[in-house]
């Protein structure tokens, strides 16, 4: 079991993700499996200072339905940015985890914070 270590500070948000699912999937390692579940930990600090590339603040929506008739919710990244940067970085590395039953497990081996780690 490892521990990594990233700081977010004026990295784009998809490449860090990307960064951070490669990491928790061990799929760097020369061992990788698909059907183990990974046990390494990444700690991301300073998400507060995550850029984006494009209109994406302005123009990226996310989507949540309770499943009753118009129940749909939105919420701009500005918004949810604004709200918790931590959420942000985490619904994007859980899109890029398999879609399984390990993803909910591996999604709890990463720790996000919004200043440095000391």
């Amino acid at each position: 079991m490892k521990e990594h270590i990233i700081d977010a500070k004026g990295k784009i948000l998809g490449r860090l993700a990307v960064e951070v699912a490669v990491l928790l999937r061990e799929k760097n390692t020369p061992n990788f499996l698909p059907r183990i579940t990974p046990q390494d930990i990444v700690k991301v600090a300073n998400t507060d200072l995550i850029k984006f590339s494009g209109k994406k603040v302005k123009q990226k929506m996310y989507y949540s339905h309770s499943g009753y008739p118009g129940g749909l919710k939105t919420i701009s990244l500005e918004k949810l940015f604004a709200k918790d940067s931590r959420e942000v970085l985490k619904l994007a590395v859980y899109g890029m985890l398999p879609k399984n039953r390990t993803r909910d497990k591996i999604i709890k081996n990463l720790k996000l914070f919004k200043r440095e780690i000391k």
